[in-house]
């Protein structure tokens, strides 16, 4: 990554691995319309008016039975699923987008009523999260204690990851973001109040950087390391994180592992390092440490964006909610046509309103 006082957010980038028509990458957004956690012919529709993106990332979709916290969240973990997903990479394909899928293991923050097949709440650790979950068939509810995971049980979900990403490949997808934020099961692993695990996989920082590490490692090693990204927030307090000293020298560590594997990209969500005093520096410092891509997310608008660019603190700037409402985003941004606002009742309900009807520009 070098600063390029020349560097534009509409211009094709093209690494040795990856081509994109543009720089600006579609956030990985949970919407909730995979019933019985099949991809369908409506999701092909809402990728395809997006795939004006150079990079379009999935909504989290799990690898396991296990990991499908969320009421109508995706799974690639059976044929159906894999057969689902092939509609989803051809309508971006045809469009010319690149595509990757986020697997999202939801570890701790589950509820059975949600799995639709069958499965258990894990996490690293028997430490309940303090938060409810919606469920279509009972409305919300308390989030269950987890079951701390043992040996096979790690075992097991790391393989898990490698096979799913094989069949992410088999999906045509273009490769694999492992989602490492947000309070999911990677991330927890790094935090010490929610690990507090006696083994090779608790205590130290090392030690709890592992499990994220071998996955990621297993991944990269079942379909190349240029195939396999991992999304980050440091200083993250969502789904019950608490916070902890340790969080600068923990992310340093594990980008310096994740350097180390030659992974495709860094996905920072900034939003709560931006709240932290010690929060813009480790970003840099993250930055700094990681040579492949850097892609940033975090409530950027066209000037924001292309200032992270010109810079050097970003190689791909990723949008979320504006893609919501506005599945031209690129050209909106590009000609400075007004961005449409999102309704959020209807960001994870079950049907088309909300989804796939938010009109195009006319401008």
């Amino acid at each position: 990554m070098k600063k390029d006082t020349e560097v534009s957010l509409f211009e094709a980038f093209e690494t040795k691995n990856l081509k994109l028509k543009n720089r600006i990458a579609m956030a990985p957004m949970t919407r909730s319309r995979a019933i019985g956690s099949i991809p369908n012919d409506l999701m092909a529709e809402y990728y395809s008016q997006r795939s004006s993106a150079g990079l379009i990332i999935t909504e989290g979709t799990s690898p396991s039975p296990n990991g499908l916290g969320y009421p109508r969240i995706p799974g690639i973990y059976t044929k159906e699923q894999v057969e689902g997903w092939k509609k989803i990479t051809h309508a971006a394909h045809e469009k010319g987008a690149k595509i990757f899928i986020q697997f999202m293991h939801t570890g701790r923050i589950a509820h059975p009523a949600n799995f639709a097949h069958e499965g258990k709440v894990l996490g690293p650790s028997a430490v309940q999260a303090d938060s409810d979950m919606w469920t279509d068939e009972s409305g919300m509810q308390s989030i269950p204690e987890p079951e701390a995971m043992t040996e096979d049980d790690l075992k097991k979900t790391i393989a898990e990851f490698s096979q799913a990403a094989k069949d992410a490949v088999t999906a045509g997808f273009d490769g694999v973001e492992l989602h490492g934020a947000s309070g999911y099961l990677l991330e927890q692993f790094l935090n010490p109040h929610v690990n507090v695990r006696t083994d090779q996989y608790g205590g130290s920082i090392e030690n709890r950087i592992r499990f994220v590490l071998e996955v990621a490692e297993s991944v990269a090693n079942a379909i190349g390391a240029e195939k396999t990204g991992i999304r980050l927030s440091p200083f993250n307090t969502f789904n019950d994180m608490p916070a902890y000293e340790e969080t600068p020298e923990t992310y340093t560590k594990l980008v310096e592992g994740l350097n180390k594997l030659d992974l495709a990209y860094i996905h920072l969500v900034e939003g709560f390092a931006r709240d932290h005093k010690k929060g813009p520096g480790l970003l840099n410092v993250l930055s700094e440490k990681f040579d492949n891509l850097v892609i940033v997310n975090g409530g950027y608008d066209r000037e924001s964006a292309e200032k992270a660019l010109k810079e050097g603190r970003a190689d791909l700037v990723a949008f979320g909610a504006p893609f919501i409402s506005n599945p031209d985003l690129p050209r909106r941004l590009q000609e400075n046509i007004p961005l449409a606002e999102a309704d959020k009742s209807t960001f994870y309900s079950a049907d088309e309103k909300g989804y796939t009807d938010y009109a195009f520009s006319k401008n």
